[in-house]
């Protein structure tokens, strides 16, 4: 079964009206998603409880039975070297939360529909390098259309 780590605009995508495209093709790929071994962090449920409490609702009935990954140190030294590296700007070190979570963990693909930061072919491929560097296996950076 395939390990799958999903940020927070995955999972907003699906009951966000105000892109509908964006929102169906999440719903699509929903269906895949589900036969994954999902993971998702308590950086995520933060990120997500922060919302409207009748989209928390939704919310948590669509994550429900996912696995919640807990901050650590390894995690936050290897977002660390990513954001000193110039992968990720200091601003954005929960971006750089995310991969390395899912780095850690040995989870082998993150999707999300950040293009600014996550799915881009310059993030893939520095990630890749340092995630070599540092032992770790590479980490597909993907949005939810490609799974």
């Amino acid at each position: 079964m395939k390990k799958i780590y999903l940020d927070t605009t995955v999972i907003s995508a699906l009951f966000d009206a105000r892109t509908p495209e964006r929102m169906a093709y999440t719903k699509t790929a929903w269906e895949e998603i589900k036969k994954c071994e999902v993971y998702i962090s308590e950086l995520v449920l933060d990120e997500l409880h922060s919302a409207t409490p009748d989209l928390v609702e939704k919310f948590n009935k669509a994550i429900e039975g996912f696995n919640v990954l807990k901050s650590t140190e390894r995690a936050e030294s290897l977002a660390s070297i990513y954001v000193k590296q110039g992968i990720f700007p200091e601003k954005y070190f929960d971006d750089a939360l995310h991969v390395a979570l899912a780095s850690t963990n040995e989870i082998g693909i993150l999707i999300s529909w950040n293009f600014r930061h996550l799915v881009k072919i310059k993030t893939r491929k520095l990630v890749a390098v340092v995630n070599a560097l540092q032992d770790y296996q590479t980490v597909e950076i993907i949005a939810p259309p490609e799974l």
